[in-house]
């Protein structure tokens, strides 16, 4: 469990840039529990970089909705941004979902948010319309707003992945 509140801490110093673009009550979101996190280790979904002495600096998690890889929460140590291990560690995610059969990662995120949705679009992920996300997404994207998050804030992304085909 030690390595789970290290977790903890990590999205904790992660979380609190969003104070910079004015959204204090993300920045003090609560963390999820330690038993929350345990669940997508026990369930082989949970991926983390670590750096000098093991201590992580990026991780991953991922739910399966809709029957795609679903991008729960991917968070970098402020320090170590503008590595590419976010985008690293989707390239992962995207391996771990072509060998599970699925077509595609999806997640939800902030439109505006600099490292949200524009960094997501660098990355091959699309918007996608209503009409296009599953009902499982579209649940999870109401569960979203009962949370107080705003859905015309929000948007959920698709990304091919690219080796489902071969």
């Amino acid at each position: 469990m030690g390595d789970l509140e290290l977790i903890r801490d990590l999205e904790l110093r992660a979380g609190a840039l969003f104070r910079s673009m004015g959204m204090p009550d993300i920045a003090e979101h609560p963390v999820p529990a330690a038993d929350e996190l345990a669940r997508f280790v026990h369930a082989e979904r949970a991926w983390a970089v670590a750096a000098a002495g093991d201590v992580p600096v990026a991780f991953v998690l991922v739910d399966v909705v809709d029957g795609l890889a679903h991008v729960e929460q991917v968070s970098v140590e402020p320090a170590y941004a503008r590595r590419r291990l976010g985008s690293s560690l989707l390239d992962h995610v995207e391996t771990w979902a072509a060998g599970q059969k699925m077509q595609a990662l999806t997640l939800t995120t902030f439109r505006h948010v600099p490292w949200n949705a524009p960094y997501y679009a660098r990355l091959g992920f699309v918007e996608l319309a209503d009409a296009e996300r599953g009902p499982e997404l579209v649940a999870l994207m109401a569960k979203e707003a009962r949370h107080g998050l705003d859905p015309a804030d929000r948007v959920a992304m698709r990304r091919p992945v690219r080796s489902a085909a071969a």
